[in-house]
């Protein structure tokens, strides 16, 4: 099957008719469909199929056992309203560059896999990487089974309702052992490719980035009969930290997003009792990023005090500074390059991926395939069809090199 009929087969899932973005949340149906398609995909390539305890599904080729296995892959969920290329493109992309490593003829002399991490966007748990985090240690699980959704329902009920054993989760070293290298390919979420005119880049490092839920506790009251002066409305510090953050990573290089809020009790005649924000952030360097932070929790709590508002600040999650292994970048260039010249860009991001994830623990690397707009995470998110073809010849160089020498 080409690209083009695989990314047709995979469009439909988890689309909403309304917004145009995907909706395709860990444990959902739509979840459940998208992988059933890449189950399908396995099978009919004569893939060896298999869940691991963490969710993850892998197609093989080749012994999975036998060690110093080459695997490529990425992710099938989304953001709500997310674009349709983030994660799917690198998943479609592993299959499309096997059959082409096919066509070529190519004699494999190490294993091959092709991955599906679940549950990379954190959309319905609140927490990235949550296949790829467990699967490393990162992740326990204790800490899992503590995740919920905004319904209430905890991450393990979920998968023990689609099917999965939630107490058999946890760290998987005997089969990260058995991996020589992973190779991420992803859709660039910016437009340092589109700004170069090349249409594939390698990636050098993520960015240190985290998320964080502040806290802005005050006193429920009647929004029509209560005195400006008699109120404790933690909606106003809220706001204002909103503000600073935008103030304090643009001082700094960096970036800072408050990009979700909960209101209680969220009436239109009431004023707040709470207002929770989550804030996104990342910097090109630790030690920037522990300066916006600190520049935004000051701010907030300045202006929590001025509003007699109480404010707690918890960090949800963080990960540190991700430098992809040189030696692998390094084979990357050889494959793609001229002469052992690296004739590709190589990109820093500040979006995260299983690939960092994974880093710690086994040689991984990165390709980015050209986004014209810059545009992610909203259904306004594109690659262009020869650019994502581009990225798929360039997979199966990089695969034929790792694992047909």
């Amino acid at each position: 099957m080409s690209f083009h009929s695989m990314w047709a087969e995979l469009l439909p899932i988890g689309r909403d008719s309304a917004s145009g973005g995907y909706r395709r949340y860990a444990w959902t149906g739509a979840d459940a469909d998208c992988r059933a398609w890449f189950r399908q995909q396995a099978e009919d390539r004569g893939l060896t199929y298999e869940v691991d305890r963490n969710g993850n599904q892998w197609a093989w080729l080749g012994d999975p056992h036998a060690g110093d296995a080459v695997v490529t892959g990425s992710h099938l969920d989304s953001v709500p309203d997310g674009g349709a290329f983030d994660g799917p493109l690198g998943v479609v992309s592993s299959f499309a560059a096997l059959d082409e490593l096919r066509e070529r003829g190519a004699e494999f002399t190490k294993p091959l896999a092709l991955v599906n991490f679940g549950d990379e966007e954190g959309a319905r748990f609140g927490l990235a990487c949550v296949g790829s985090r467990l699967t490393a240690g990162q992740l326990t699980r204790e800490q899992a089974h503590r995740l919920t959704d905004g319904d209430g329902v905890t991450l393990a009920k979920a998968m023990e309702a689609a099917g999965h054993d939630p107490d058999a989760i946890g760290a998987d070293p005997e089969r990260l052992a058995r991996i020589g290298a992973f190779v991420e390919l992803h859709v660039e979420q910016g437009r340092a490719l589109d700004l170069t005119g090349d249409a594939v880049g390698v990636a050098s490092a993520i960015w240190p980035h985290g998320r964080w839920r502040f806290d802005f506790r005050g006193e429920a009251n009647h929004a029509g009969t209560t005195r400006l002066v008699d109120r404790s409305d933690p909606m106003l510090p809220y706001a204002q930290t909103v503000l600073a953050a935008r103030r304090e990573a643009e001082l700094a290089g960096a970036v800072a997003t408050f990009g979700k809020i909960a209101v209680e009790p969220n009436g239109v005649n009431a004023i707040p009792s709470l207002v929770r924000g989550w804030l996104d952030s990342r910097a090109p360097a630790q030690d920037t990023l522990d300066t916006v932070l600190a520049g935004i929790e000051k701010a907030a709590r300045e202006y929590a005090d001025a509003h007699g508002v109480d404010l707690d600040v918890v960090r949800e999650s963080f990960t540190p500074v991700v430098e992809f292994d040189h030696a692998l970048r390094d084979e990357l260039a050889r494959l793609l390059g001229h002469d052992g010249e690296l004739t590709v860009p190589v990109l820093g991001t500040g979006a995260g991926h299983d690939a960092g994830i994974l880093s710690g623990s086994i040689p991984t690397a990165m390709l980015f395939v050209r986004n014209p707009t810059g545009v992610s995470h909203s259904p306004a998110e594109s690659a262009a069809e020869d650019d994502c073809v581009a990225g798929v010849h360039a997979l199966a160089d990089v695969l034929e090199g790792l694992a047909c020498r």
